[in-house]
């Protein structure tokens, strides 16, 4: 599995139209197991016992992976399912929202396939409105500094998928390539080198987020009043308007 992923990666990396890819690669130490409970206890694991990032874990299914809010993360053979540690700034104040930055760097993949992309507030990747990836991203830190990084990741491939939710097989055509795992894992790599490398633009990040953020049509009902969803802050928060009070919604770490 890590042979594959790590020669698919090589190959994109080296192809012509990927310079700008080559430049901010990551030297990622790999970890692949063919099931686990979940890839971020694994990863947590071997960072403790000293591995350092960049560091990912990827596995072919997950036993007990879990998204927001403790929800139970579905990851069937077919999908890509990793935890992985990033390098980052360790001053939180200039530091990028890395779960900002690890969607954009996800959108610009599925971009380069010529398909658009669209960031929901906080986790969700969509295609066509509907879910193609999750992410749960965590700032590691210690005495107010951050140590790195920390994203779960979970990215429909060729996997059966819940009604809302899409794959990219599904989105490529069934005969493409890029959506088996080894390419698409590697893609999921150069996304994280792409995050890893703008993680000292804050602003930068949130431009290219803004470009790319789902608005819900639907209001979001916070304390039983209908806040409307409006845009992105400069920090990253969600901008929430009723009539002409404003209020911004922070993603916790």
């Amino acid at each position: 599995m890590i042979g594959a992923i790590a020669a698919s990666r090589q190959r994109l990396l080296h192809a012509r139209h990927s310079p700008a890819l080559a430049s901010m690669a990551l030297s990622w130490r790999l970890h692949g197991l063919p099931v686990c409970g979940s890839t971020e206890v694994v990863l947590n694991q071997l960072l403790a016992a000293g591995a350092s990032a960049p560091l990912a874990v990827f596995s072919r299914r997950q036993r007990y992976g879990h998204g927001q809010r403790g929800r139970v993360w579905l990851s069937s053979p077919g999908g890509v399912w990793l935890s992985a540690a990033l390098p980052w700034p360790q001053n939180p104040a200039t530091a990028a929202d890395p779960g900002l930055a690890v969607a954009v760097g996800l959108a610009l993949q599925l971009e380069s396939l010529g398909l658009k992309a669209e960031i929901k507030w906080p986790n969700d990747l969509l295609l066509d409105g509907r879910k193609l990836a999750g992410l749960l991203p965590r700032l590691r830190l210690r005495s107010g500094r951050i140590r790195w990084a920390q994203v779960g990741l979970g990215v429909n491939g060729r996997n059966r998928v819940p009604e809302g939710a899409i794959n990219l097989a599904e989105a490529l055509g069934r005969r493409c390539q890029t959506s088996a795992v080894e390419a698409l894992s590697a893609r999921i790599l150069s996304a994280l080198d792409w995050a890893a490398g703008h993680a000292g633009d804050p602003d930068g990040v949130v431009i290219e987020a803004r470009q790319r953020l789902h608005l819900p049509p639907d209001p979001l009902r916070i304390r039983g009043e209908p806040w409307q969803a409006v845009g992105l802050n400069r920090d990253g928060s969600l901008a929430l308007a009723l009539g002409e009070r404003r209020l911004a919604w922070h993603r916790t770490f």
